[in-house]
């Protein structure tokens, strides 16, 4: 499913106009990201957790040459499905 396909979907099941649709999803879409920028987590129940997880340095190779290389420390967007979107997946 597309960003389009979404903003579609919204359209018919919520009886907007695709502008109004498209302002919705990309206000949600919005928010999340803000949230996570402050660090701070996104729950919605019955559907999951968006958090920010920290990612330790590391050392790793260069694939190329092999030699050995340091990767920075850095902090990566996470996602952990609920127990309700778990089990309509399974």
């Amino acid at each position: 499913m597309t960003k389009k396909d979404l903003i579609d979907l919204v359209a018919r099941k919520a009886s907007l106009t695709n502008k109004a649709a498209r302002e919705s999803v990309q206000a949600v879409l919005d928010g999340v990201r803000d949230a996570l920028k402050k660090g701070e987590k996104v729950v919605v129940t019955g559907f999951g957790t968006f958090s920010v997880r920290s990612r330790a340095a590391r050392k790793g190779r260069n694939p190329r040459t092999g030699d050995v290389i340091n990767i920075a420390a850095r902090k990566t967007p996470g996602f952990t499905a609920g127990k309700a979107l778990k089990r309509v997946v399974r």
